[in-house]
């Protein structure tokens, strides 16, 4: 067991105990190599401690944990699949907490292909929700790169978007029906799959994207959509930003809401990956610096997609937007094409130290950022080379960044945020988001009352106040 300052150890032995009892004892982790992976985040930048990783298997269980974690003042970190990116789901240093892993609520409840839903449990990984909507004929549309690991409880904390915001939104957009154990122990229930219901506040918008901070969610009621049978991947050269937005227009226009995913991907990314992530190659034969890729797809096996792609790309060269493109030709080439994009956070990891920026602007807003971000980073940090990829139909940039002379091992650098200042400071001007699709988490909580009014940041206070007065839910994250 990790030593809890400020809990006397004949009382953190006691309710280690309580736990045992109320999940199991095999499934109360102590030992110090056991609960290791829980206590650092997937980058490795943010650590803490913790009591014990309690691993409860049902919703009842996990109201038992929350309190006698409650009576105890102790604090809970829910733990989904621990691929966060802003140490939201990392325990403080502390050590007065405990962490809950929600790994082994893994089953799918129900699946409804009339009213188009799935129940789920919140442990659920992304990848297994997707799976039992395919084996239905339907489609569960949020798409991650950590799909495969990743857990649907995790994915509705933060509120996570994907490649495939375009068209379906993102997970607030995909959740019908929550349950939550909320601070006290008690349960919220509301796994209901209704579109329509204004019985009152709509109340599971409070925890999406609340990152465990006012409550653990432990089950959701998703929306499903008809299976794609007909679906299109292209890769195009653009000669910038501005030419990609001006496609994403064409391509509205001649395929009309289709279209489901459409990336802006930078040329030195694309460099990355090739160079860090062995079985990938150049999609098209000269470099450009900049790059598309794009999905459209349609729920009719015979459907005029293709040739209206083709269409639509043929234009868009004799106007001067694409220098280059091509069509896969089979899923194994789409899945090709995709695993580059989704490749770039891993090559970039390995690549050195990123400062990293999941930022949000509205998207006619996007060339402009670009150039000026980038020009003021080269003024203050001359050198800085830009990994920039990200969503731009809906605004959303993964705009990081390598400064030279700064190490991962070097913590004084990991802990700078001079660099983010000058991101997040024009992102703030142009009425921008600094946190588009991976929250706050620890990383940015000191930076969120720079950026948030007053009035924002007071309401947040109250709510955090009223549901966790203890404030033992996921403390020092968001607020």
């Amino acid at each position: 067991m990790n030593d809890a300052p400020g809990m006397d150890p004949a009382a953190a032995a006691a309710l280690v105990e309580r736990l045992a009892q109320a999940v199991g004892r095999a499934n109360v982790l102590t030992d110090p190599a056991d609960v290791a992976p829980a206590l650092s985040d997937w980058r490795g930048f943010y650590h803490g401690r913790a009591l014990a990783l309690v691993r409860p298997g049902s919703t009842a269980e996990v109201a038992a944990v929350v309190r006698a974690c409650a009576e105890t003042g102790t604090a809970v970190v829910a733990q989904g699949g621990n691929t966060g990116m802003c140490g939201g789901a990392t325990p403080t240093m502390d050590g007065r907490t405990i962490v809950l892993s929600l790994s082994r609520m893994n089953r799918v409840l129900a699946l409804d292909p009339l009213n188009d839903t799935i129940t789920v449990e919140a442990g659920c990984v992304l990848a297994t929700v997707q799976q039992a909507a395919t084996a239905a004929g339907r489609l569960f549309p949020l798409s991650l790169g950590a799909e495969g690991s990743c857990q649907i409880g995790g994915n509705l904390a933060t509120n996570a978007g994907g490649v495939n915001v375009l068209r379906y939104g993102n997970t607030r957009d995909l959740a019908l029906g929550l349950e939550v154990v909320l601070a006290d122990g008690s349960v919220l229930g509301g796994l209901r799959g209704l579109r329509k219901d204004n019985t009152g506040y709509d109340l599971k918008q409070l925890f999406i994207g609340s990152e465990g901070t006012l409550g653990v969610i432990t089950g959701a009621v998703l929306k499903l959509f008809p299976m794609p049978r007909t679906s299109v991947t292209a890769f195009a050269a653009v000669p910038d930003p501005a030419a990609a937005i001006a496609l994403l227009g064409r391509l509205r226009e001649q395929v009309g809401n289709r279209v489901s995913a459409f990336e802006l991907i930078s040329r030195f990314s694309i460099e990355l990956v090739l160079a860090h992530i062995p079985g990938t190659r150049d999609p098209l034969p000269t470099a450009s610096p900049w790059y598309v890729l794009t999905n459209v797809d349609d729920p009719r096996t015979e459907s005029d997609l293709r040739p209206a792609l083709e269409q639509a790309l043929g234009d868009a060269v004799e106007a001067g937007l694409v220098s280059d493109a091509v069509l896969a030709e089979s899923d194994a080439q789409a899945q090709a094409l995709w695993r580059i994009r989704e490749s770039i956070p891993d090559a970039s990891k390995v690549e050195g130290l990123l400062y990293r920026h999941d930022i949000s602007v509205p998207t006619s807003d996007i060339p402009s950022f670009i150039d000026e971000a980038g020009a003021r980073l080269e003024a203050a940090f001359p050198g800085t080379r830009v990994v920039c990829f990200g969503h731009i139909g809906d605004g959303n940039l993964h705009y990081n960044c390598y400064v030279p002379g700064r190490m991962r091992d070097d913590p004084v650098a990991i802990a700078a945020t001079d660099v983010n200042e000058v991101v997040f400071r024009l992102v703030h001007e142009r009425a921008g988001s600094i946190s588009a699709e991976h929250g706050i988490g620890q990383a940015k909580v000191a930076e969120l009352p720079h950026y948030k009014s007053a009035v924002e940041l007071a309401v947040m206070h109250r709510l955090k106040a009223v549901l966790d007065p203890q404030g033992i839910m996921n403390p020092g994250k968001v607020i």
